[in-house]
């Protein structure tokens, strides 16, 4: 940008830019902001001295400055993940999340049992916290005193262990705050199955309530399926075991958990 055209676009004068570029004339502050918001850049990125990098901190800057509002909480997550000081920590908790019938129980005992750590049911935890059945705490308290019975037995039980296989209650995901603790502290992966198999699967462990009194079942799961998709997709892993053999199921999220494999495996 030429001299003239920069002060042209900062409403100052040719001559003071002269005399500032010279060293000569003294720069307020409002001023140096116009300045640099002509020039596209940020106050901080005028002041700072030049350092090894730093043109670089600059773009990753520009680029923070233009994620919207709504975005910044998952992008967080995020780089916490990438360089994050407790990676290796996270690493050490498997978080299992998906609907029923996706193979949580099955495949997070078996993994738990292969690493030699401890298998968790969130669901059973949040059982013995409440001192009640899940049916009698959603009875009590609703779904609102659920949710922080669940929020107040995952930060416990991450606190208490350093290592372990956690299976999810499905629905975490719809609760901001505690799915986004999970992700920060969890290396997290999502079972995937299609709507017929995880319909299937329930049925086959004797449980018919998802089809009891409920002609439109199969159409409700692929709502919920639908909705929580793009939730589900920030795990860090996505194992997909529809038309898997448990044995080949456990193949696919033993790689997927296992230092330097793709975090995505299909």
């Amino acid at each position: 940008m030429t001299r003239k055209a920069l002060a042209r676009e900062a409403d100052v004068s040719e001559r003071y830019l002269g005399q500032l570029e010279g060293g000569e004339g003294n720069m307020s502050i409002i001023l140096l902001r116009r300045v640099a918001e002509a020039l596209g850049s940020r106050l901080i990125d005028i002041l700072e001295p030049e350092q090894p990098g730093s043109v670089q901190r600059r773009l990753i800057l520009r680029l923070l400055d233009a994620v919207p509002p709504h975005r910044l909480e998952d992008l967080t997550v995020r780089l916490m993940r990438e360089f994050g000081k407790e990676e290796a920590s996270r690493r050490g908790r498997i978080a299992l999340v998906g609907l029923r019938g996706a193979g949580k129980s099955t495949l997070g005992q078996s993994l738990a049992s292969e690493r030699k750590v401890r298998y968790v049911e969130l669901d059973k935890e949040i059982e013995l916290e409440s001192g009640m059945p899940l049916s009698e705490l959603f009875s009590l308290y609703g779904q609102s005193g659920f949710r922080r019975f669940e929020r107040r037995t995952l930060e416990r039980l991450i606190e208490e262990s350093a290592s372990m296989v956690l299976s999810v209650g499905g629905g975490v995901v719809a609760e901001d705050e505690t799915y986004s603790l999970l992700l920060s502290k969890c290396y997290t992966v999502w079972l995937k199955a299609s709507p017929e198999e995880h319909m299937s699967r329930v049925i086959a462990q004797g449980d018919l309530r998802p089809m009891a009194g409920n002609a439109e079942a199969m159409e409700d799961l692929k709502r919920i399926l639908a909705a929580r998709e793009p939730l589900y997709k920030r795990a860090d892993a996505v194992v997909d075991t529809s038309g898997q053999t448990p044995d080949a199921s456990l193949n696919l999220l033993r790689d997927a958990v296992t230092v330097g494999t793709p975090l995505s495996t299909v």
